[in-house]
């Protein structure tokens, strides 16, 4: 249960006692060296904060955009390698040595995951402990010390409590969570950082493409590659997404939703969009690639696996040949930010091949069951939801 606590008069709010777990890579971290720094402007005046407060805003022209909230979570490892208890501080910019290990050597990982609102006000989360573990198997490969799946959690409930006003009515969005673990300890050869700090911050947000919950265009890229075996396609480090940024900026620019991706050994087989995975529909069996290291483990597409086999359709996670893409009937992507995104076309070897969408698919079935569990408006018979008073 979370505890809450008064806002002092410099508008912080002081976490719950959390418990610290060591860590096999967290040696030589240090204190000092990091700090918040709140010169952003709030957006948003009002304090202290009141369960009925809500924040007047016009939720039905909410998009997938930054929009800072009032509060961020920040959490710093110790020098024995643990990471002690978090503070929640004001939304704004922080300070870095221009040294700093994440800014050097790319030593960092993010996750997202989403708060949603309740009929009954109050606000409930998705599966956050999936996140954590994802984020402690990242953090063994990257060479960092991770908060515990415990750590993890409370502060997600933290974050969420402290911005609740920014939690979009039921059926107008989520508020969309943002947890960041980075090397902040200064380094000049290269080597882990010895420090690090583990901090959360928040933005409401709608549909993440700019179709809104129209069909998605997407094109396959045969030039660039976004992982290679043996490297980090398997852990959501920041490293992975600015290389993609060439191919998506010159599939847009043609018109096109993203680009699906191919397998950098023989660039056949398929393995995700640019940030999010995907599915292959056709009669009663499901395909998606399967996670072999250069795929990321998508908490949302788990959840829609386990979704569509306890519906009774027949789940493979396999290598899939970029020649069944012409034999699908239905295609969609899953991900934190996009949800269950259909597939209107993808665009294969300059041929475009077009896919079942709308009412009665697949895609429709899965996304419904899976927002009504997320929401709370079917019953979580799978114990995937946190709830937060």
């Amino acid at each position: 249960m979370i505890l809450r606590r008064f806002f002092s008069s410099s508008f912080r709010l002081v976490s719950s006692s959390s418990s610290s777990s060591s860590s096999k890579l967290g040696g030589g971290c240090h204190r000092d060296g990091f700090r918040a720094v709140s010169s952003m402007p709030e957006p948003c005046q009002s304090s202290p904060l009141s369960d009925d407060e809500s924040c007047d805003f016009d939720w039905d022209s909410l998009g997938f955009g930054l929009m800072p909230t009032d509060y961020m979570y920040i959490m710093k490892c110790s020098k024995d390698g643990k990471f002690e208890r978090g503070q929640m501080s004001r939304y704004g910019n922080i300070e870095l040595s221009p040294s700093a290990g994440v800014l050097n050597y790319g030593q960092g990982l993010f996750e997202g995951l989403k708060a949603y609102r309740k009929r009954d006000g109050g606000f409930r989360l998705f599966r956050p402990d999936q996140n954590a573990l994802r984020m402690m198997t990242g953090a063994e490969r990257m060479c960092m010390p991770s908060p515990s799946i415990e750590q993890f959690v409370d502060a997600v409930k933290q974050i969420t409590i402290a911005n609740r006003r920014w939690v979009p009515p039921l059926g107008k969005g989520s508020l969309y969570i943002r947890p960041l673990l980075i090397g902040t300890g200064p380094v000049l050869g290269l080597a882990p950082a010895p420090e690090y700090t583990f901090l959360i911050y928040a933005s409401p947000v709608r549909n993440y493409f700019k179709e809104g919950s129209a069909p998605l265009n997407l094109y396959v890229e045969n030039e660039f590659v976004r992982a290679s075996r043996g490297g980090t396609g398997g852990v959501k480090t920041i490293s992975n997404y600015a290389p993609v940024l060439k191919a998506i900026t010159r599939a847009k620019s043609r018109g096109f939703s993203d680009v699906l991706y191919l397998d950098s050994v023989n660039k056949r087989d398929l393995e995700e969009v640019s940030s999010c995975n995907i599915f292959l529909v056709k009669g009663n069996v499901i395909s998606t690639p399967a996670t072999n290291g250069t795929i990321l483990p998508g908490v949302t597409r788990k959840s829609i696996i386990e979704i569509a086999r306890d519906r009774g359709y027949e789940v493979e996670e396999r290598a899939i040949n970029m020649e069944e893409l012409f034999d699908a009937h239905e295609v969609f992507c899953t991900g934190t930010a996009v949800g269950v995104a259909p597939v209107g076309s993808i665009t294969c070897m300059d041929r475009r091949i077009e896919y079942q969408t709308g009412a009665d698919t697949t895609c429709q079935e899965l996304y419904s069951t899976l927002v009504g569990i997320q929401t709370g408006t079917i019953e979580d018979k799978m114990g995937w939801t946190v709830e937060i008073s």
